[in-house]
């Protein structure tokens, strides 16, 4: 789908039997005539997402990450394998996820799963850049400790991973995870965000920070204290 007041293009792909939503973004050509584009998470069976990227010619700059469980890191290394030199980033929270099984769930689910190594870290409130166009990471922790959300604040979207669904929020039951935290980081990091932004979720629909404000029910009330 394109987005608005944008060059920015973001196709969505809901991979594997944990309906996992993963996105490839792109925007536009550079001045040697490349489309650059990033992948946002790598889930089970991620060959649809790179058919997409050989058929579109565009050319993966980086795989940026917005948290480290299992169904969103379970196909790091196909990707790795069609790229062998791209760039793994995720929150320095969560480096360490990508190795552990047990820190990424996937011992627990019987498939223990041990990613590449990231490359490099993302850090609250820097700017990647697309191809000059600039998305702003924001640390939405809560459902995991190194969770964010990727804002492109000029197409009025955001790519939340497990941070905010459709009427809902992310699972608060894990080892790592803090119910509490998470619900100040939506109201703090997202519901600042200007209501028709559109929410792009690792699951489920997508929805819009207006319609959660006033509908979901995760988000009326004081926020918590700790």
């Amino acid at each position: 789908m394109s987005q608005p007041n944008s060059d920015l293009t973001i196709e969505r792909f809901t991979l594997g039997d944990w309906q996992t939503n993963c996105y490839v973004v792109h925007a536009g050509e550079d001045a040697q005539g490349r489309r650059p584009c990033w992948f946002v998470d790598a889930g089970f069976d991620p060959q649809p997402m790179l058919d997409y990227v050989k058929d579109e010619r565009l050319w993966p700059t980086q795989v940026v990450l917005t948290h480290a469980h299992l169904d969103h890191i379970a196909g790091l290394h196909a990707v790795r394998d069609a790229y062998p030199d791209i760039p793994i980033l995720i929150h320095e929270a969560e480096r360490h996820f990508l190795t552990d099984t047990m820190l990424n769930l996937s011992a627990g689910y019987g498939m223990p799963i041990v990613a590449p190594e990231a490359t490099s870290d993302l850090r609250h409130g820097e700017v990647l850049d697309l191809n000059h166009v600039g998305v702003e990471v924001r640390h939405t922790p809560g459902h995991s400790p190194g969770s964010v959300s990727l804002v492109q604040h000029a197409a009025g979207v955001a790519i939340v991973g497990d941070a905010l669904f459709a009427g809902s929020v992310g699972r608060v039951d894990f080892p790592t995870s803090d119910g509490p935290l998470l619900i100040r980081s939506i109201h703090e990091q997202l519901l600042t965000l200007p209501d028709a932004t559109q929410v792009l979720p690792g699951h489920g629909p997508a929805t819009t920070i207006g319609g959660e404000r006033r509908l979901n029910p995760y988000l009326q009330g004081e926020l918590p204290t700790h």
